[in-house]
């Protein structure tokens, strides 16, 4: 199933985890502490009882860590923007809106730091948004997005994105939003990365 239906499709905890993962695994471009999110977490867990309190939290954390950093470029202000739209209330609708926008904006992060280049021209905007229609499965299956186009940052991406939602759409197990965790922290090394060497190879 693409990733456009599996979130027209999720619940209020697979949109939430959606949104956050997406944030998460772009967090090293704002914050070099990995755990600065874990609370947010805890708050999918809570569902609604606890969810406006803990983004609230997080964001004066994370307003800090960018307001005390380097210059903020494209690739930060993306990551605030994931951040500062994140709904207070936790409606399915307002939840599914800041899931997809995450979608979206975690791709073109990850198009801005793939060996494609860092501009992202309209005909890779296309490209990224025929990506999320077309099914990509996790284990390889359907449409492959470094086929179509786009670089191996963005098909991880992509595919992380697809399985997190495959995972949370498949059970209420409180196990799951674990595993959910440990594939969006594969995904921050594997950003962190990229940073690192870029940052080593410019200075």
């Amino acid at each position: 199933m693409s990733l456009v239906k599996l979130i027209a499709q999720a619940d209020e905890r697979g949109l939430a985890a959606s949104g956050l993962a997406c944030l998460d695994r772009c967090l090293p471009l704002l914050a070099e502490e990995p755990d600065t999110l874990r609370p947010l977490w805890a708050g999918i867990v809570s569902g609604e009882g606890d969810w406006s309190t803990r983004l609230a939290e997080t964001r004066d954390v994370l307003d800090q860590a960018l307001d005390a950093g380097a210059t903020p470029n494209v690739a930060t202000v993306l990551v605030r923007t994931m951040l500062g739209s994140a709904p207070s209330d936790w409606g399915i609708e307002s939840l599914r809106a800041w899931a997809d926008t995450c979608s979206v904006v975690a791709l073109e992060i990850h198009q801005r730091f793939d060996v494609v280049g860092e501009n992202v021209s309209a005909a890779a905007e296309e490209r990224l948004a025929r990506c999320r229609e077309d099914g990509t499965g996790a284990d390889g299956e359907g449409t492959d997005p470094a086929v179509d186009g786009v670089g191996p940052l963005v098909a991880g991406e992509l595919r992380r994105q697809i399985r997190i939602l495959e995972i949370l759409a498949d059970t209420k197990d409180p196990a799951a939003l674990r595993h959910v965790m440990d594939l969006s922290t594969e995904g921050q090394r594997v950003l962190r990365a990229v940073v690192s060497r870029r940052a080593r190879s410019r200075g």
